[in-house]
C-alpha cells in the first residue's frame, strides 16, 4: 500500500501582518514548537536539505521527516513529508507534499496549506483537522506580536 495522491487537505488563514512577519514564524524553530505539538524543527532551510520534525508525546518518541524542495522567502516553503503515524513504510513513494503560500490580501496575509498524499481518506480527514488547529495557533502567535 502506498499513499494517494488524489487526496488532498488545502487550508487558508487570513492573518494581520506582513508575510515577512508570517515567514518568521513558519520558519523559526522555536516558533514551530509553539504551533507544531511541541516539535523540534531540524533543518538549514535550503532546497535539498532535509526536514526533520521530532519530539515526545505522552513517553513516546517520534520523528517525521522530508526533504526541502521549493523555498522563496515570504511567499513559498515546500518539501516532502513523511510521518512514522501514517502506517506506511519510510520510502519515497509513502512521502507527501506540503506546501506553504503567503499572499498579500487586502493589507493582510493569506497563508495557504496544502498536503497532498495521504494513505486513507481517515488520514485525509484527521489532517484537516489538524492543519486547521495549527493555522489557528499561527495566527494568534503572529497576530500577538
Amino acid at each position: 500500500m502506498a499513499i494517494n495522491r488524489e487526496l488532498t487537505v488545502t487550508n487558508s488563514i487570513q492573518i494581520k501582518a506582513d508575510r515577512m512577519k508570517v515567514w518568521a514564524a513558519l520558519t523559526t524553530p522555536l516558533t514551530i514548537r509553539q504551533y507544531l505539538y511541541g516539535a523540534e524543527t531540524i533543518t538549514d532551510w535550503k532546497v535539498g536539505s532535509p526536514i526533520v520534525f521530532q519530539g515526545e508525546v505522552q513517553g513516546q518518541k517520534w520523528q517525521d521527516k522530508g526533504t526541502i524542495l521549493e523555498i522563496e522567502p515570504g511567499e513559498l516553503l515546500r518539501y516532502s513529508y513523511w510521518s512514522g503515524y501514517c502506517g506506511l513504510e519510510d520510502l519515497p513513494e509513502n512521502y507527501a507534499l506540503v506546501t506553504y503560500r503567503l499572499e498579500p490580501k487586502d493589507g493582510d496575509t493569506l497563508l495557504t496549506i496544502t498536503q497532498q498524499g495521504y494513505a486513507s481518506e481517515e488520514s485525509r480527514q484527521s489532517s484537516e483537522n489538524g492543519w486547521n488547529s495549527i493555522l489557528e495557533k499561527i495566527k494568534t502567535i503572529v497576530e500577538a506580536v
